[in-house]
């Protein structure tokens, strides 16, 4: 294996020790020295039980007679646990000097470098990772076959101090890593900048994660194979799922243990077992779950459970189906519907013109209450007839019945809304019926927790996407085999689209933003699968015909044009600028003038034009309202913008940077006075970026820092040797910035603190099998989005490749892939949308409990919407507070709900309480998914939010380049010169 056995001798090196605490040390020196004694303390139990693992297991059964486990089986348990020992013996001898000349040098960055980046460390963690499966295997059997073994693991356990089982000791390699990301991160946010030792943590923070990464990747694949034999040894070898799941071309994308639940006709549950749910790439598979064996033995080591298939489905036939989801949508296909585990349905029509979906009686009850609504505004209708004055029969006493009704509605669409929240419903195909009608069947399943929801129901719908024609396959791994699948984090391409309605003129694409905005109205599935929501907008235009601006909204199935608008000059650049940031908004709300109806603070669009024009228009959905507009110094063409919390930036084609400040409410950017003029060089200034505390600008090879506040240059330095050669693009994440140039084909990495060139990648490398021939490439746009760098190229590929997330330094270590959808020319620009997913869902109760004042706090783009037309004149009558308390004392004692607006009385511990912000009361009828607020689970309290992001690539025509390379091509949906953009949609990270 490329290993070599080396004799470590026994003779103990001394354990590093932190000396005394020398005097007048800062506190940040001071949490140093406490968090490298926790380094050296952790790592010392490490490796005691490492140790363990040999001496008190491997030793013993290896020279027990008669052998209770044989010597191969032993090898295979403790496969690599000796050479991780030896790795960590050595990083522990390295410790103890770097502790003992700690309070001189306060450096430790760059040993965990020189330890951990090694490629032996990665082979020997990953064949123990990779290895880890089959040994707990193998202990499983011999605890099941061999009583010998299993008393000998009892009695080891018992005897040890901490009563940590064998299991217990083996699952730390696998968490080794992790434990370490979290000391160094502790020990940056304590190493202020300019620090010797910064970089080096950096720099080890980025090795630690990249091999945490690649580590829990193979454990995801090992776990994913093992998961797929385990259910392959369950069907018998003759059916066609045998051959389906051997074929190797099955992926595993989410397997869960869920609990099917069975509803009678009244909603009454009638059982409900757990099963174990496969979503491989192309099907669904459920199966029971048979745990046979000794409880004893799963105390020692987590037992497998054997799998009976209870069916199988094609993916394309499932369909999510929410409660409350009108079930005419299958009617029209003259589809039978009848609940799984149920009675069979019965052959006459009249049972099955009624479809019941989810806990039917729920659903019912919210239409009774809707029909006798109707019923009770058309009695208020006739009481407005009356013409004398009664004391029980006045308008007074009408109004509060509806607004009772309507409250009641309110709480059975927020009991809706809990049954939605872990709720999985699935349509799935059966046999036809004797007469050959399609008959399809439901199943239920009820999630862990709503994240468990809305993870299966995005990957269902982007496994779906995954099996389109130009998603098969959707991205390369170059330097691989042609066969190796992409990962199942792999953007899958969702649409592709034109980028102008009016055909008249082939305009060019120049910058695209992302402006979000969340639709109250969209339900719990519609959430998980649709694109983030808010707006693009598109802008562009053709030389000496002016500019055009289109937006689309992404707040339905498929982006759609809403609006488009044209300007004097082609678009260069755009800038979404988001609400004011909580703290900066409060300190300016002072000088904020009520008077002034442009004063409230909303997200912003700023449009740079060619003819110099720079112009803002408010982002509040589709209304294009022009806020503000200004004219560049010298009417030069405005190439970039960019925003700071002090400065609106533009960079100009003659050198110039030109800064715009807030206004003194500090709501727009001050465009009426002459803004601040700085010259960065001769060249044009190509592209800016806004860091904590610096600018930097780009004029030529160059790139300038600047200070964020003065705007005063700090100093400048060179980013490419070749005076004829201009930075282009310039992204940054963790503590590095990424720069594209005007010619050659690499991509360079800069820090943010020392400057220093630290990485150079060549991207035509990872094209040359898709372009064969094509040595003159140029990157023309660059993007960083959850850990993934963006690269698009003048021959219209697209390549991904790897970055770590963690604010190290993000140095790319993996291949990366190529994209086989792009464009017929160069990508004009790639760009992220982004918008926080159902922010209500994960609320904790305490948040609930706060009310309205959790309200007030939330960050942007979770505050409520404005309230949609048709509510206005109820919400209205509500907000005015009329809690009507009229009651007829004879009713009392009547069977019902008291009909009356006034919230029932404290002592009623199952009531729901609502308070003024839970928005409109929505008609049901119109829109039957709705989100309402409800109380989510308590273990997900911590998830503060998910967020949907979709990646949009523009440039001219589409082009499918698998068709390239001999599979089948399809025709390109857009004509090679229309602009067209690509929408890649990205799985939630949950």
């Amino acid at each position: 294996m490329g290993l070599l056995e080396v004799s470590v001798s026994d003779i103990k090196p001394p354990a590093p020790e932190l000396g005394p605490m020398p005097e007048g040390l800062s506190p940040q020196q001071v949490v140093r020295r406490h968090i490298l004694g926790s380094i050296v303390q952790s790592e010392g139990s490490y490796v005691e039980s490492l140790k363990r693992i040999l001496q008190d297991y491997r030793n013993p059964l290896m020279e027990m007679e008669p052998k209770a486990l044989s010597a191969r089986k032993c090898q295979v348990v403790f496969f690599r646990v000796k050479e991780i020992l030896h790795c960590h013996s050595m990083f522990q001898i390295a410790l103890s000097s770097r502790v003992a000349e700690w309070d001189s040098t306060e450096k430790i960055g760059d040993l965990f470098v020189a330890s951990f980046s090694k490629s032996m460390v990665l082979d020997v963690y990953s064949d123990y990772v990779n290895n880890f499966t089959s040994a707990m295997s193998i202990i499983k059997k011999a605890c099941l076959t061999k009583p010998a073994f299993l008393e000998f693991l009892k009695r080891r356990q018992v005897c040890s101090p901490d009563r940590v089982t064998l299991y217990g000791l083996m699952v730390k390699p696998i968490q080794r890593f992790p434990q370490f990301i979290l000391l160094l991160q502790d020990m940056l946010k304590n190493t202020p900048r300019g620090h010797p030792d910064r970089l080096s943590l950096q720099l080890a923070l980025t090795e630690l994660e990249t091999l945490a990464e690649k580590l829990n990747e193979q454990k995801r694949l090992a776990d994913q194979v093992a998961e797929i034999q385990q259910l392959t040894k369950s069907v018998s070898d003759r059916s066609s799922l045998s051959k389906l799941l051997t074929s190797g071309q099955r992926q595993l994308l989410l397997c869960e243990t869920l609990t099917e639940t069975v509803y009678g006709d009244r909603g009454q549950l009638i059982k409900s077992k757990e099963r174990r749910v496969f979503l491989l790439n192309d099907m669904l598979v459920c199966a029971n779950i048979n745990f046979k064996g000794q409880l004893e033995i799963s105390s020692l080591v987590p037992l497998g459970p054997k799998y009976v298939v209870k069916w199988n489905t094609a993916l394309p036939q499932v369909q999510v189906v929410e409660v409350g989801q009108d079930g005419g949508t299958y009617d029209k296909d003259n589809v039978l519907i009848q609940h799984a585990g149920a009675k069979k349905a019965s052959t006459s029509g009249q049972a099955q013109n009624k479809v019941y979906l989810g806990p039917p009686r729920l659903f019912q009850e919210l239409q009774d209450l809707q029909k006798d609504l109707a019923v009770v505004e058309q009695i208020t209708l006739l009481i407005s007839t009356l013409h004398g004055t009664y004391q029980n029969l006045n308008m007074t006493v009408a109004q509060d019945w509806c607004l009772a009704l309507q409250r009641l509605m309110r709480v059975k669409e927020e009991e809706i809304h809990s049954a939605n929240k872990c709720r999985l419903r699935l349509l799935l195909p059966g046999k036809p019926d004797k007469s050959g009608r399609p008959i399809s069947f439901m199943v239920v399943f009820i999630t862990p927790n709503p994240l468990s929801k809305i993870s299966w129901v995005n990957r269902l719908h982007l496994a779906k996407i995954g099996l389109r024609e130009e998603n098969q396959p959707g991205w390369l791994c170059p330097d691989e085999d042609k066969k190796s699948k992409a990962p199942f984090w792999c953007p899958i391409l969702a649409c592709c689209i034109p980028a102008f309605s009016s055909r008249a003129l082939s305009l060019q694409l120049g910058a695209l933003v992302h402006s979000p905005v969340n639709c109250p109205l969209l339900g719990f599935s519609a959430v998980s699968t649709s694109l983030p929501q808010g707006y693009l907008w598109v802008g562009g235009g053709q030389e000496g015909a002016g500019g055009q601006v289109e937006i689309f909204s992404l707040n339905r199935p498929s982006p759609r044009t809403v609006k488009s608008f044209p300007l004097a000059a082609p678009v260069l650049c755009m800038e979404y600028i988001p609400e004011l940031e909580e703290e900066e908004a409060e300190s300016r709300d002072e000088s904020r003038t009520a008077a002034d109806p442009s004063a409230t603070v909303h997200p912003t669009i700023c449009l740079g034009l060619q003819d110099g024009s720079i112009l803002l228009y408010g982002s509040v959905d589709t209304g294009t309202q022009c806020l503000a507009t200004c004219r560049s110094p010298g009417l030069q063409p405005v190439l970039c913008l960019r925003h700071s919390p002090f400065h609106l930036l533009a960079g100009l084609q003659d050198g110039t940077l030109a800064a715009y400040p807030r206004t003194s409410g500090g709501v727009l950017w001050d465009l009426e006075s002459p803004p601040v003029c700085l010259t960065v060089g001769p060249g044009p200034v190509r592209t800016l970026l806004s860091l904590e505390d610096a600018v930097w600008a780009s004029c030529g090879p160059r790139v300038t820092v600047l200070e964020a506040t003065t705007l005063q240059p700090q100093q400048s330095f060179e980013a490419h040797q070749d005076e004829a050669v201009s930075v282009t693009h310039m992204v940054k994440a963790g503590s590095g910035v990424w720069m594209a140039f005007s010619s050659g084909t690499s991509i360079r990495l800069f820090h943010t603190e020392t400057l220093e060139h630290l990485q150079e990648i060549n991207i035509a490398t990872r094209t040359t099998f898709l372009l064969p021939g094509q040595k003159h490439l140029c990157v023309t746009s660059l993007l960083i989005c959850q850990g993934l760098l963006w690269v698009g190229t003048d021959q219209g590929v697209i390549v991904l490749l790897p970055v770590p997330r963690l604010e190290g330094i993000p140095k790319i270590t993996g291949k990366g892939m190529v994209s086989l959808n792009g464009h017929c020319g160069p990508v004009a620009f790639l760009a992220v949308a982004t918008s926080i997913l159902a922010p209500d869902i994960l609320r904790s109760d305490q948040e609930e409990a706060e009310g309205p004042r959790a309200e007030e706090d939330k960050p942007d783009g979770q505050a409520h919407e404005p309230v949609p037309d048709s509510h206005v004149g109820r919400e209205l009558t509500r907000k005015k507070g009329i809690l009507l308390q009229y009651r007829l004392r004879s009713t009392a004692h009547l069977p019902g709900p008291l009909l009356s607006m006034r919230e029932p009385a404290p002592a009623d511990s199952t009531a729901l309480e609502h308070s003024e912000e839970d928005g409109s009361i929505y008609e049901m009828a119109d829109d039957p998914d709705v989100w309402v607020r409800s109380r989510p689970c308590a273990r997900d309290a911590h998830r503060k939010e998910i967020c949907s992001v979709a990646i949009i690539s523009g440039g001219q025509g589409y082009r499918n380049f698998g068709s390239a390379l001999g599979s089948s091509g399809r025709p390109a949906p857009c004509g090679e010169t229309d602009s067209t953009l690509l929408i890649w949609q990205v799985p939630l990270m949950l």
